[in-house]
């Protein structure tokens, strides 16, 4: 019940949702400082009968989470290219993707300076990586820089999403890419996508209902995430932490169950 208020509350007020999650997300960075959580995302379990994604040894407890962002940014075509990913977070997709997709150069753009001082810290031995901090709704990059944009999982804490999308317009190069993956509630859904389709500049390349891969990764990798915060997470915070992350019998975890939330995929081209 206090989650639903929640939710409702900052619905309700874009303002009050922009300040909730930046105050949230330096929370985490700043307090939970542990190196073996870096991502931030609910993965991909790819179906069956799939070749595995070959990872190293240092990546293979973040598999799931890993996968997610490969399988988004992948048709992008990252490789040689001036990536900008907006909402970057602890950083963890950001290396991964800079260290096996190859590309140019790859900034990790937050709203956290307290995320960012993280990630620059954490994973500063990466080449071709940096972190700035950056508003997704006034983006601090000057217009036609990146061949990519990456956004994963993070445009639901935006106050204007319709902002965020333009700006991505903004700073992406003639022909560029957009990689973008996030979830909504049903009924929300079809105004995102119509966002999406009159944003000035973007035209919808490919869309891909992922809700069944994604809640078979949160069943996968519900037990590394419930240790994780039985070993990291003050007891009286778990309840709140174990929804966060979206472990089963959680409100997030139920809503993919019954398809009220619904996970989606995009990719979009600049004209």
């Amino acid at each position: 019940m206090l989650l639903r208020f929640c939710v409702l509350l900052l619905e309700s007020s874009p303002t009050l949702r922009r300040l909730i999650w930046r105050w949230w997300y330096g929370r985490l960075a700043g307090r939970y400082t542990a190196r073996d959580w870096t991502f931030m995302n609910y993965g991909y379990a790819p179906p069956a009968g799939t070749a595995p994604l070959p990872l190293d040894e240092a990546d293979e407890p973040d598999r799931f989470c890993a996968q997610l962002y490969h399988h988004v940014a992948e048709p992008a075509r990252l490789r040689g290219a001036d990536v900008l990913e907006v909402g970057s977070g602890r950083g963890g997709g950001a290396s991964f993707l800079t260290r096996t997709h190859a590309p140019k150069s790859y900034t990790g753009a937050d709203y956290s300076p307290q995320a960012v001082a993280l990630c620059q810290q954490r994973h500063a031995g990466v080449p071709n990586l940096k972190f700035a901090v950056g508003d997704a709704e006034r983006l601090p990059f000057a217009a036609a820089t990146f061949d990519v944009v990456v956004n994963v999982e993070s445009s639901h804490c935006y106050g204007h999403v319709d902002r965020f999308f333009a700006e991505v317009a903004r700073v992406l190069r003639p022909g560029g890419r957009f990689a973008y993956t996030d979830f909504r509630s049903v009924a929300d859904l079809t105004a995102l996508t119509q966002l999406l389709a009159a944003t000035p500049g973007l035209e919808i390349v490919e869309q891909e209902d992922i809700t069944a891969r994604v809640l078979a990764a949160l069943e996968a990798d519900d037990a590394r995430k419930r240790a994780l915060i039985a070993e990291f997470v003050h007891p009286r915070l778990r309840p709140l932490f174990g929804e966060f992350a979206g472990l089963s019998g959680g409100e997030i975890h139920r809503g993919f169950s019954d398809r009220s939330l619904t996970y989606q995929r995009f990719l979009l081209r600049r004209r």
